[in-house]
This record gives C-alpha cells, structure tokens and sequence, in this order.
C-alpha cells in the first residue's frame, strides 16, 4: 500500500475538511495526472487507502477526502448543511487539488462510489467540470429502505420535527464477502451510522433529478453494478447508463457482488476495469460532443417542442391544464403577483422585479395568502437564490478588477429593473466608475430609472433602451465594459444562434482580462406547468423555455472567447451563475 499524506482544505463556506493525498510513485514526465476518489457513506477516504496500490497506476496522484461530517472531518455525523453543500464542496476539493498541487482538471479522474458516487453525478451535472474521466461504483440512486412508504414518511416527520437522524441497518457481512473488509468496517471507529434526514432525503431528490437528466452529464464514463447489492437498488443506474448522453460508456454488471463494489473479496474483476477505462481516457484527447446545435437536435430540443404543442382537445392533459389556467386567472383577481405576471408576462423584468421584492400583497388576507404560496414556488425561490449569486459574483468581479488597478465599468444588456445590480452595490466602499442599464422594454427602463435615482446613483449609472441581441450594437459599447452581465435573459430564447449574436457582440466590447457574468438554466422540475399554464412577455404567448445543460451554456460562452473561472447554484439545481473572463 502506498503510504498517505493528510492535509486540510478550505471549503466555501470556510470549513476545514481533511484528506488523504498518495503522492506518485514514478511521476510521469508529462502533465500531472490524478485519480481524485470519493468513499461512500458513513465511511471516510482512508477506507480507499488499499485502491492506489490495487489499481496499480504508480505514475497517479491519488486523493481521497472525507467529507464533511464523516471521518476525520469536522461537522454532526452524516449531515451537511444540504446535499448542495456537499456538492459544492466537491468543486472546492477539485479546485484545491489543482491549485494546490499543480494537477489540472482535464489531468483528473473520478472515481466514486455509493452515496459519494452520487454526489460526483450531480456535481457533474450540475457543474459541468471538464475532467478527464468517471467511475462510478454502485450508486446510492435510489437507497433501499425495506419500510413500506418510508420517503414520504420522512417528510412529514421533517416537517413535524425539523431535522433529524436516523442509522443504517446495514450489516457488514452484507456490503463484502471480504473477511478483512468485514471485520475493518466493524472495527472503525470513524465509520458512523447516523445520516440526517436532510441530507437522506437531498440525496433522493438530487438523485431523480440527475438519472432523469441523465443526457446532460458529456463526461466518459463507466459504470459499476454490483449484482447482488442489499443496499441500493438496480434499476435507476440502469437508467442512468441509458440516458447517459456521454458519447463514452461502459455498464458492467458484477455477479455476486454486495454493495462495497471496489471493496468485495473480488475486486479484482472490478478495478481491472476501471483501470483500463482510465488509461483509455488519457490516452485519448480531452474531447466533448458539441452541443452548439443542441437548440435544433437533442433531448432538449424535443423536450421544448413536446411543451411548445397542442394537447388533444377534451383529452384528460388538456382538461387539466384549462382548469389550472382557469385556477391562476381566478387567482389573479385576488394576488397582485399573478395579475401582474398575467398583465406584462409572467417572465417579464416587472415580474422578476416584484418577486425579488418578496412581499406578498392583494385584495384581503385571501388574496395575501394565495400571493405568499405564488412567491414561496420553487421556481421563484430558485430566482431569488439566483439573484443572491450574482450580486457575490459582481462584487467577486469588481474587487478582482480594483485589485489588477483596473476600471470597474458595467453593462447589464437585460436588465429589467436593474435591481440586482444596483443592491449588490450595498455596503461597499468603493463604487463602480460607470454603470450601464439596458433592457429592451420601455416599463423596464422607466422603472429602473426611477430606482437609480432612489438608490441616490444618478451620478454613475443610467438606463437606455437597447437589444441585447444585437451584435453590432453590444460590439459598440462606449465606454467599453470591463464588467458585463446576463442574467435570466438566454434562458428565454430556445436559439442558439441569438445567445451566440449576443455573446459575440459583448465578446468585441469587453476589453481582454474583463469579466463576464452570464446565467443559465439546466433543470427545471416545473417547466410543463410554465409552458401549460403561464404566459411570457411576448404578447400573452405560452411561455415555453429549452433548458440548456450546464455544458452546452458553457460551450456557448467558451466559444465566444470567455474562460469559465467560476460558478454558482441553487439547492435544487435550476438556476446558475458563472463568471467567465475575456481570454485572448
């Protein structure tokens, strides 16, 4: 066995999680290269000590953490603050390992199994890391609980109790056939059994979320399947391999195998494939399907037309969609925010203006209760989140631009009330020297303008009518912005070709080393309720959206000429914020 370093990292929200580093053996005379590990759950990376020796690729930096709340990290057994912030916290360790030891991204493998193969998943969904490769050893989708209505039961009692933590039934003698496996996992006083509900019942959301979206997961990937595993269920990783929309993958199914897939008495048969699979993939050039024309071919494509056609008339769908349509106009005579979605678009700036504002307001303590449910939906929760992560990446973006003794000069070429913007200004000690509002709506740069002038910045911004879709007019941008911003605007339009017009215009006025901040959209768990039963801006017509996978933004965005430097998501994974820089 390789002998282990441990060391400490930083996490986002400033926690300190240890983890194990294997430096290589005979380091190759390349580049770096690394296989980055991550144990399953109620264990600790030092489970994983004997795989760098029994993959045998001694020319690999390995690593493995214990994530926060196991092992020798700090934090309750088996919580986190979310599953979020555990997948978070993934993007910290990767970002560590690459500035601290000098391996690049694309130079990383994964290797993941269980509950920490599930967290991988929905990092990589969600944040679209260009690594090099993935194994995933039988992940936790979908936990068996053996108690009839277990996952809905929990809930309630979450929402009766607030969190708590329930143990693992599981026995040692069920995860191996390893004696020494067996009798370590019994004898670990690391390995603890408690896991909160939080965080058992994060895991099952992220979990559907990415199996059903598998498609936009692009990273090479192999698949692990232990075929006599008590712990997790069999059919949601074969769905997962099916939607895989990696162009790259291989399932194999391990007869016999308990669920400790890299730990069974047998691995041998495992981890002979996962190395293979691993050199084939340095071996190769870092490649990714092109997903520039994913607006005219691909799952989100049909998805978009599948919402944006006709229901048989009568039929049941159809019937149930008239009658929740028929529910939000009643509604709208009682909430101000459903009359004012209905009255300018429900994606319009004064709708985002008025949720961001978070205060429910209509006709009676009826119409107060109906406007809090509309504000407290998922998808207005996730843009409020939205809007807290641009105003850290704007002040992210703005103190990086003083430090390099650079001018702070903003556009928002979308801005509808500008709010966003201008609140993100609060607090700080130095202003920006010009602030540029545009949005394409008259409302929009009235209202805006008016909140300049109470935000008392008259001085340094001002607000004008202009398309954000117009490439000669963005390329012409005077001042030049070292700072540009789009937030909530692409996600709109199903085209590819207008997001690149627009991103090619901002690429021409954003000076070299300036800085774009630019959001996205790559899930949705309400987009047939939008489309059904919503309207947009666009003269009372079905508001139907294309997501966009996290991956095909970022190719939209890296081929303008900006470099991805830095990204942020909601909880449940709907909307994100990225800042980018204008490279060369």
């Amino acid at each position: 066995m390789r002998e282990a370093q441990n060391h400490i990292f930083t996490t986002h929200d400033g926690v300190e999680l240890l983890y194990r580093h294997w430096p290589a053996t005979t380091p190759a005379a390349g580049p770096r290269q690394a296989v980055v590990m991550f144990h399953r759950g109620h264990e600790h990376g030092g489970r994983m000590a004997h795989l760098p020796g029994e993959l045998d690729l001694p020319d690999y930096d390995f690593f493995a953490w214990d994530a926060r709340g196991h092992g020798l990290s700090p934090g309750a057994r088996g919580d986190s603050p979310s599953f979020a912030t555990s997948v978070r916290d993934v993007q910290a360790f990767i970002e560590h390992i690459a500035a601290t030891h000098a391996v690049a991204v694309e130079d990383m493998a994964v290797l993941a199994q269980s509950v920490g193969a599930v967290v991988v998943s929905t990092w990589v969904h969600d944040y679209a890391p260009q690594i090099r490769c993935l194994v995933l050893a039988s992940p936790a989708f979908k936990v068996k609980l053996y108690v009839p209505f277990a996952r809905p039961g929990l809930k309630l009692l979450r929402a009766w109790r607030g969190n708590f933590f329930v143990n693992s039934y599981v026995k040692a003698r069920f995860l191996s056939h390893d004696p020494e496996r067996i009798a370590s996992f019994e004898n670990d006083p690391l390995i603890s059994r408690p896991i909160s509900v939080n965080m058992l019942l994060g895991l099952y959301e992220a979990a559907d979320r990415v199996v059903a979206d598998a498609q936009a997961i692009q990273i090479p990937t192999q698949l692990l399947i232990s075929g006599a595993d008590f712990v997790v269920h069999r059919q949601p990783q074969e769905q997962f391999f099916e939607r895989l929309g990696s162009l790259r993958k291989e399932k194999h199914i391990l007869p016999g195998f308990f669920h400790d897939t890299l730990g069974e008495r047998d691995r041998a048969h495992a981890l002979s494939r996962a190395r293979r699979f691993i050199l084939r993939s340095f071996e190769e050039p870092l490649t990714r399907p092109s997903l520039l024309d994913a607006d005219r071919l691909g799952a989100t494509c049909a998805e978009a037309e599948e919402l944006a056609a006709p229901l048989p008339k009568n039929s049941l769908a159809d019937l149930y969609w008239r009658a929740t349509r028929a529910g939000l106009k009643l509604g709208s005579g009682l909430s101000d925010g459903v009359k004012l979605g209905f009255a300018t678009g429900f994606d319009s700036g004064s709708t985002l203006d008025y949720v961001y504002r978070n205060t429910p307001s209509g006709k009676s303590a009826l119409g107060r209760l109906i406007d809090q449910n509309y504000l407290n939906s998922i998808g207005w929760r996730g843009i409020r989140q939205r809007k807290v992560h641009a105003e850290e990446l704007l002040r992210l973006a703005m103190g990086t631009l003083r430090e390099a003794g650079k001018g702070v000069r903003i556009v928002d070429i979308a801005a509808g009330h500008g709010r966003y913007i201008l609140e993100s200004l609060e607090g700080l000690q130095h202003k920006p020297d010009s602030i540029l509002l545009r949005d394409y709506s008259e409302i929009n740069v009235r209202d805006g303008s008016a909140l300049i002038e109470q935000k008392g910045l008259g001085e340094i911004a001002r607000f004008v009518k202009g398309d954000a879709f117009d490439k000669a007019d963005l390329a012409a941008l005077d001042p030049k912005p070292t700072l540009a911003v789009v937030s909530g605007l692409y996600e709109l339009f199903g085209s590819n070709q207008m997001v690149s017009d627009s991103l090619a215009g901002l690429a021409a006025a954003v000076e070299e080393g300036g800085y774009l901040i630019y959001t996205g959209q790559p899930w949705h768990p309400q987009l047939e309720l939008i489309a059904r039963a919503l309207t947009s801006h666009r003269e009372g017509q079905p508001w139907v959206m294309r997501r966009r996978s996290q991956a095909e933004m970022d190719q939209l965005v890296a081929a303008a000429g900006f470099r991805k430097l830095e990204q942020r998501i909601d909880e449940w994974g709907i909307f994100s914020v990225s800042l980018a820089q204008r490279v060369s």
